[in-house]
């Protein structure tokens, strides 16, 4: 269905407020987007990014818009984790099935492409105007150099806040009367170091693999760049014996990776100078309800729905918002208002459902996945699953390998989780884990439900 052109704003130019551009632009609207930031092809990154793992609900969207061709081009395949425990060979686990992947691209080199194909579409950006405030009924933004200063009035017909976990635009909103609001910030935090590549531009370690150093509370992580090199993420305490704040000096920053990561020893002098030059950075899950206001402004990805980092998927949920945006928007025309209703109404489940998942696979990812048991229990689920794959599909695929709605996948999840909570009491459950008698006993269970 057509659309009436409306003059609409975007506040934020990161991945969804440019993604969102193009889509609305494409739609046959006016578009300006509004960032506080300088321009990101004009400075160098921050150093607070992880990088992306964009999987099948990215490059749905992606695909939809038609720029993923353009896209895979600054992405690497990973198609499985190495793990680096300490005393054993690395090993290797397949994410999916044959082929499946998710893909590693750097943040600010993502952001920089789709900024530049948004203005191809003819989007303007105005960088460096930071907005302080929007009169919602009205769809008008006040912008200016302060908050205390002259600030500059701008009227639109509709205002999307993409402006992140801290949005400017949910301040507002959040004033009104029966706006629901939590965050929780987790007591973990983050911070960005690099191993670069080796002289002749190669990768340093495995290139199609998705690395990671499980150390119970803690843990460190290295996705693959296009230049050879690595950013890897140190996840950490912020406080207690091992933290961010007992590791003050270059000494104590080299016997903690000697201690804990001997096996990047020798990136050893470039992990301490980036441990000291980048930020230590906080992870916080952030929801609300309702996303909308009228037919005038909305909400998109973490603005609404911020989540931590521990299963790849924040950029993906915001990027699946878009889609489904888009297709409301094919459904209902000018009716923004329905539009609006039905998307928040859709979303809010799956972006609850997905925070939750978020926060479950930082306890996997870190502790269990250096624990026997539970790796045996993966490898019984892994079995079952070449045996039956119309009956049991990992929660991990349903997130990463679908588009199969996110509460969905956590519903099921935890349905897999109770079977197999039975199959694991089962006696002598390390030796029979491959027998008849085990799949049989899953199948069992699974009729019982």
């Amino acid at each position: 269905m057509r659309q009436t052109p409306k003059d609409i704003a975007i506040i934020g130019s990161g991945l969804i407020g440019s993604l969102l551009a193009i889509f609305l632009k494409r739609s046959g609207h006016k578009i300006t987007v509004f960032d506080r930031r300088p321009d990101i092809r004009t400075i160098e990154f921050s150093g607070r990014s992880i990088n992306l793992a964009m999987s099948d609900r990215g490059w749905k969207t992606l695909s939809e818009v038609g720029i993923e061709k353009e896209i895979k081009k600054i992405a690497i395949p990973l198609y499985k984790r190495a793990m680096h425990v300490n005393g054993k060979p690395v090993y290797f686990q397949n994410y999916g099935k044959e082929g499946e992947a998710i893909w590693s691209i750097s943040r600010g080199l993502l952001n920089r492409k789709m900024i530049d194909l948004a203005e191809n579409e003819g989007v303007n950006f105005r960088f460096n105007e930071k907005v302080w405030d929007i009169d919602l009924p009205d769809a008008r933004l006040y912008t200016g150099v302060t908050e205390k200063g002259e600030w500059k009035a701008y009227k639109y017909d509709i205002v999307f806040g993409c402006d992140g976990a801290f949005s400017r635009i949910r301040h507002k909103m959040q004033r009104r009367s029966r706006f629901d609001y939590s965050q929780d910030f987790i007591d973990v935090g983050y911070k960005e170091l690099t191993i670069p590549p080796n002289d002749d531009g190669t990768h340093k370690l495995e290139k199609n693999s998705f690395h990671i150093w499980p150390r119970g509370n803690f843990m460190f992580i290295a996705m693959p760049n296009l230049d050879g090199s690595f950013t890897c993420t140190l996840f950490l305490p912020f406080e207690g014996e091992i933290s961010f704040e007992n590791i003050k000096t270059k000494t104590q920053a080299k016997d903690f990776f000697k201690t804990y990561f001997p096996d990047v020893i020798n990136e050893m002098d470039n992990l301490t100078e980036d441990f000291f030059k980048n930020p230590t950075s906080a992870m916080v899950t952030m929801k609300c309800y309702p996303w909308t206001y009228w037919d005038k402004v909305a909400l998109v990805g973490d603005s609404a729905h911020a989540i931590v980092p521990f299963y790849g998927q924040g950029m993906n949920a915001g990027f699946e918002d878009i889609y489904i945006l888009n297709g409301l928007i094919s459904k209902y025309g000018d009716d923004w208002e329905q539009i609006f209703q039905e998307f928040q109404k859709e979303r809010k489940p799956n972006a609850d459902a997905i925070a939750e998942l978020s926060y479950r696979n930082f306890i996997e990812m870190s502790s269990k996945t250096a624990d026997p048991l539970f790796l045996l229990q993966k490898k019984i689920e892994k079995h079952f699953a070449n045996k039956h794959p119309d009956k049991w599909i990992p929660v991990y695929s349903r997130v990463t390998f679908s588009d199969q709605p996110y509460s969905d996948a956590l519903a099921i999840g935890d349905e897999q989780e109770r079977i197999m909570q039975q199959i694991m009491q089962l006696p002598n459950i390390e030796l029979l884990w491959d027998s008849k008698e085990v799949e049989e006993k899953m199948l069992e269970l699974l009729a019982k439900n």
